[in-house]
């Protein structure tokens, strides 16, 4: 599960941002929504996200989180999403990276009587990485681009707290996942799963 995430004020992340506003869809989403570019991310925000332009470069695009079907839908699970109608399209071809300075999630532990119940919220992050590379899929509703996150089992230090965690990847994997021409069932097996938790202020 991965329901936010959050960008920090970095050099990098302004380069990112920079990017993002010279991309002709920031006037047709604007009309419609601000577009968040800092702070804390929820489902619905207009975003960075990187994928592959008409030309087959990376680029920056502001993407919306989650496809919206009956509800919304904000992750999709790495193992299904090849077979899944609503998403085995874009597992093909319309993959996409959502960067972060980490993610957040909540434990889940479950109380007396059974009740699985919320705790603690953690920040999320690799070791030494100063973006988290989300991996993600992406479609067109109308004109404009939605994207979901991709979830897979968790690592050792993740599965103490949830069920679930981000599809993770190194930074130099980033531009042959993107690509439409990939197999992403090879780039998978590089995922990050040795992540940091600290516990992030209520």
């Amino acid at each position: 599960m991965c329901g936010r995430y959050r960008i920090e004020d970095t050099e990098r992340f302004r380069n990112i941002i920079d990017e993002l506003m010279r991309s002709p869809l920031v006037a047709v989403w604007q009309k419609i929504a601000d577009i968040t570019t800092l702070g804390e991310i929820c489902p619905t925000d207009i975003v960075p996200v990187i994928a592959t332009n008409r030309r087959g470069e990376r680029a920056v695009f502001p993407m919306k989180w989650g496809f919206a079907e009956k509800s919304l839908l904000i992750n999709a699970r790495v193992e299904t999403a090849s077979s899944k109608y609503t998403y085995r399209d874009a597992w093909k071809s319309h993959r996409c990276a959502i960067p972060a300075s980490y993610y957040l999630e909540w434990s889940h532990f479950k109380d007396a009587k059974g009740k699985v119940k919320t705790g603690d919220k953690y920040c999320i992050q690799p070791e030494g990485s100063e973006i988290t590379w989300l991996c993600g899929l992406y479609r067109f509703e109308g004109d404009l681009p939605v994207f979901v996150i991709l979830t897979r089992e968790p690592g050792e230090a993740v599965s103490e707290i949830h069920d679930r965690m981000p599809l993770i990847l190194p930074e130099e994997y980033i531009d042959e996942w993107i690509r439409p021409d990939a197999d992403p069932e090879s780039i998978i097996s590089a995922a990050l799963t040795d992540v940091v938790l600290e516990k992030a202020e209520q």
